[in-house]
């Protein structure tokens, strides 16, 4: 059996899952300003002729899509590293925004500009993996 107990620097992790959710508010609101303007109807996911509104959606639906994952990772690898962890959940969220933007212009290349996230997520998975092998034993 292994007790854990938190570092006080655990708080900012839970900070950084509070923004990540402020992330899909503002995602989900800009779908929805879209949806207004261009006239598309809940429940159509897609549209068949409007390729900027698909930009929108598709943002907001790829950040759902890698939500949980990031929540496992921030979440477990900050048990054991909560400052780098934390850190590294900042980066991925100024990825998505950034991705979000990029991808807003109507340009799905321009996503690519958010592509920096995955330097987040990449630690975040290094974190996690390392507090698995120690409370394996390994390390």
């Amino acid at each position: 059996m292994v007790s854990i107990q938190l570092s006080h620097q655990y708080g900012w992790v839970i900070l950084v899952g509070v923004a990540s959710s402020f992330l899909l508010v503002w995602q989900g609101m800009q779908v929805g300003k879209m949806r207004k303007k261009f006239k598309i109807q809940y429940p159509t996911m897609y549209s068949t002729d409007n390729d900027v509104f698909n930009c929108y959606q598709r943002a907001h639906q790829n950040t759902l899509e890698n939500y949980p994952q990031f929540l496992m990772l921030l979440f477990i690898g900050g048990i054991q590293f909560p400052f780098v962890t934390a850190l590294a959940g900042v980066v991925w969220i100024l990825g998505k925004i950034a991705y979000s933007l990029g991808y807003y212009t109507g340009d799905p290349a321009k996503r690519m500009k958010g592509s920096f996230g995955y330097i987040g997520l990449i630690t975040m998975l290094g974190t996690t993996v390392c507090f698995a092998l120690n409370l394996l034993g390994y390390l």
